[in-house]
């Protein structure tokens, strides 16, 4: 299999996270376009490298956050905090649910967004089904360190999704 089918497989298994993560970080539809090309390039880049000390999923999704934060990190000057498009996919099976599922969706992708970088990485990670174990190595810290860090997310997340349960 060429590099070309190999890259082909690597999306069709992880794009959706990939998507997720440029998501995670960009609002706007055409930023967050620009900025999942930019991965897709990182990735493609950083493949090479790839020697097989962690799962391929964890590498890439290393790969993903490094260029997300690098772009964030351009772009600290402008914060933006909109509300995801219409285009976010749902499983809901009715129109009711689907629409409640957006807006759970769309509450907790800006509360996600709102997060500093420091405890963003770590909840999207988990987002994404890594354990703590596999995150610290990502992140270049230990497990403890990260799991205070979701612990703090957590808890932000958890006030900025129920406003209301905090006076």
């Amino acid at each position: 299999m060429g590099r070309d089918q190999s890259f082909e497989a690597l999306l069709d298994e992880h794009g959706s996270m990939l998507r997720r993560i440029a998501s995670a970080y960009e609002a706007g539809r055409e930023r967050r376009h620009e900025l999942e090309q930019d991965i897709l390039l990182a990735v493609w880049r950083a493949m090479p490298r790839y020697r097989g000390e962690a799962p391929v999923r964890a590498f890439i999704a290393r790969v993903a956050h490094n260029r997300a934060v690098t772009h964030v990190a351009r772009e600290a000057a402008e914060p933006r905090r909109q509300p995801l498009d219409e285009e976010t996919p749902s499983a809901a099976p009715t129109p009711h649910d689907d629409l409640e599922a957006r807006d759970l969706q769309d509450r907790l992708t800006v509360a996600v967004r709102a997060l500093p970088l420091s405890l963003r990485q770590p909840a999207l990670l988990t987002l994404e089904g890594f354990t703590p174990a596999e995150i610290a190595p990502m992140l270049g810290l230990n497990a403890n360190t990260v799991s205070i860090r979701l612990t703090r997310a957590k808890a932000a997340l958890r006030d900025a999704l129920n406003p209301q349960d905090h006076p």
